[in-house]
């Protein structure tokens, strides 16, 4: 009898523990009737296991933006660790996707140091279930699903050359100070610069060199020296990087030469603060990376998820940035570059 009595309470649990179970998936199925145009809210993307992987750690542009992936995990109750290599080189980039791929996360962000050697093992990944978002830099675009991209590739480009012209009057040599010479972001913009110096209203500005300091401050402060040696009559320097513009600052600043070489370029305004204060540098410009970190997290999760593929068309929520569309070759687009000078950059704290 007792026997009996327990296989019955038995029987009896776990038909309330599956009816329970099943109660929880209807729940998820309406959560996901919102998925499919990205409207839904977060629910679906709930939990997600996502990778950062950036150009390099302990880059403080890099640590802000996953500062903002960080966020994002804790508002959809993900998981989100950061690794990455050293210096800024591709084919350091790859063991960490190798290591990623075979612990199973959910999502790789990756910031590529090279739009095509990482190619294969994004695929590799891919095929494992391991989806795939670029942030920050892309990579070929058959080897993810979504580019997170900080604002318009071309508005970039072309403002930094309209920045340093309104301060040098259009007229004199000029030089840009890249971070490593297969950097897909950074050759995006410079070809957008060289376009826009072919205006007319650019015909007395000239490119004199393209240098590379590897997203590493010595050597970027080295070449800005370089620059200043090799071209004495230097009126200007574009630096597209937060690396770059910050080690060219204190070169010029430590030269005496605030004023006589102008500076520009894309930098964080805590890095930026002493040299715009002090005078070495006018204006420069930047989105805010840990949107930026903020934002790949949720396109990661979504992707996760099932909510999106990365079709053009397709939406997604992203927490506080609202929805967000999916363009064409699988953009998304952050937003318009900000402008700092002393007139606002104590309004920022980044």
């Amino acid at each position: 009898m007792t026997k009996r009595m327990g296989s019955a309470l038995i029987a009896l649990l776990l038909a309330l523990t599956l009816g329970v179970a099943a109660c929880g998936d209807d729940d998820d199925g309406g959560n996901g009737g919102n998925g499919g145009g990205g409207g839904g809210g977060s629910a679906q993307a709930e939990g997600a296991n996502v990778a950062f992987l950036p150009k390099q750690v302990d880059n403080p542009y890099f640590d802000v933006a996953a500062a903002g992936g960080e966020a994002a995990a804790k508002e959809l109750g993900g998981q989100f660790k950061q690794v990455g290599p050293s210096e800024a080189a591709a084919p350091a980039q790859v063991p960490f996707i190798n290591t990623l791929t075979s612990q199973g996360v959910d999502a790789i962000a990756v910031s590529a140091n090279d739009p095509n050697a990482l190619t294969q093992a994004l695929k590799r990944a891919d095929q494992a279930g391991v989806k795939i978002v670029t942030y920050d830099s892309d990579t070929a675009p058959e080897a993810r699903s979504v580019f997170v991209n900080q604002a318009d590739t071309e508005e970039i480009g072309r403002s930094q050359v309209q920045i340093l012209g309104e301060q040098i009057g259009n007229k004199g040599e000029i030089a840009i100070l890249s971070a490593a010479s297969t950097a897909t972001n950074q050759n995006a913009w410079i070809k957008f610069m060289k376009d826009e110096l072919k205006k007319p209203e650019y015909k007395d500005m000239k490119l004199v060199k393209v240098a590379y300091g590897n997203d590493d401050d010595q050597k970027s402060f080295q070449e800005t020296l370089g620059l200043i040696q090799a071209y004495p009559n230097l009126k200007g320097i574009i630096s597209p990087t937060t690396v770059g513009i910050a080690a060219a600052a204190r070169a010029i600043d430590s030269e005496g030469l605030k004023g006589k070489i102008k500076l520009t370029g894309l930098g964080t305004p805590n890095q930026m603060r002493k040299y715009v204060k002090n005078g070495t540098v006018e204006e420069f410009a930047l989105w805010d990376p840990e949107q930026l970190g903020y934002l790949a997290y949720y396109a990661a999760a979504a992707l996760a998820s099932d909510q999106i593929t990365g079709e053009e068309g397709e939406t997604f929520d992203a927490g506080e940035l609202g929805k967000k569309t999916i363009g064409a070759d699988g953009v998304v687009i952050l937003g318009p570059p900000t402008r700092f000078n002393k007139e606002n950059i104590d309004d920022f704290d980044f």
